[in-house]
């Protein structure tokens, strides 16, 4: 557990800084920028869960990320179905048939850490996933998924041209159907795992500590969309329906969803391990074990 700490600290920082650089883009190459973004939470998800679940475990939802992400972002490319009618660029670099291979493994890292951070706000750290929260936890790790997608697609799809819609839509050129179809997605990667595991036991809880490494890594990719700047010389982008929008109208909004959507989800995710660990601490269990090491 130390050695995983020490590596998970390493990857915050690395990623905070990552999310630092986008502030000077003249300096940082775009592909390398969403490489860095892709692969830290990546990694990341990778030790952070094998300490939850088990190496088998997060084995399981990195394959149910990569299958049924790629599988429905390549149907929608096709047909429209669930996201609406788009294309990949260049920009995300070597694709799956039509869809980035940088993206399916978006999926992974940022998806395990809005899966930690309902498991956190539901208060099910400590105990094992039956009943209702078998439902309820993929209905409210969802919701963390969609509101990373809202606060971010506008601007890889205005401003970094990482895919371009081809209708446009009301939210700065994204249609609604992309955050319908995100919810539904990521919801059926959530409650496959949820149902992979029902009823098996929990590991024994891990420190505070541990879990706020996750608050912070999802913390950092909210106010790292704080430092997106608007390209040199661009203050207006039209869509593909020939739409025009302000491109410091997109930035602000996309600003303040990080900081009141994603920040809401950071600071009940951070107040509830405090709430949990005092809990423990106060436990009749814990007075118990105070009382006898005292004697």
């Amino acid at each position: 557990m130390s050695a995983a700490r020490v590596s998970l600290g390493i990857l915050v920082v690395l990623y905070g800084a990552a999310r630092v650089a986008q502030a000077f883009p003249d300096q940082v190459s775009l592909p390398a920028l969403a490489a860095a973004h892709v692969l830290l939470p990546l990694l990341f998800a990778l030790i952070h869960g094998a300490q939850v679940y088990r190496v088998r475990g997060v084995l399981i939802f990195t394959a149910l990320c990569l299958v049924v992400g790629n599988l429905l972002e390549n149907l929608s490319i096709l047909t429209g179905f669930p996201f609406g009618r788009y294309h990949f660029t260049e920009v995300m670099g070597p694709k799956l048939f039509y869809v980035p291979l940088l993206l399916g493994l978006a999926y992974v890292g940022m998806g395990y850490l809005s899966w930690t951070l309902a498991r956190l706000i539901l208060g099910d750290v400590q105990e094992p996933l039956t009943g209702s929260r078998v439902m309820t936890r993929p209905l409210v790790a969802a919701f963390l998924m969609v509101a990373w997608d809202l606060s971010m697609d506008p601007i890889w799809s205005n401003l970094a041209h990482g895919w371009v819609w081809h209708d446009g839509g009301p939210y700065f050129g994204v249609p609604v159907s992309s955050f319908l179809g995100w919810y539904l997605t990521v919801y059926l990667i959530y409650q496959l795992f949820a149902l992979y595991l029902r009823g098996r036991p929990a590991n024994g809880p891990p420190p505070a500590a541990f879990w706020r490494l996750a608050v912070l890594m999802y913390g950092i990719c909210a106010a790292g969309n704080l430092l997106v700047i608007s390209p040199p010389g661009l203050s207006v982008i039209t869509d593909a329906a020939g739409v025009q929008w302000r491109v410091k109208d997109i930035l602000a909004v996309c600003k303040l969803f990080s900081i009141f959507g994603m920040g809401a989800f950071v600071l009940i995710s951070w107040v509830r391990i405090t709430d949990d660990q005092r809990l423990s601490r106060h436990s009749p269990k814990a007075r118990s074990r105070t009382l006898a090491d005292e004697s």
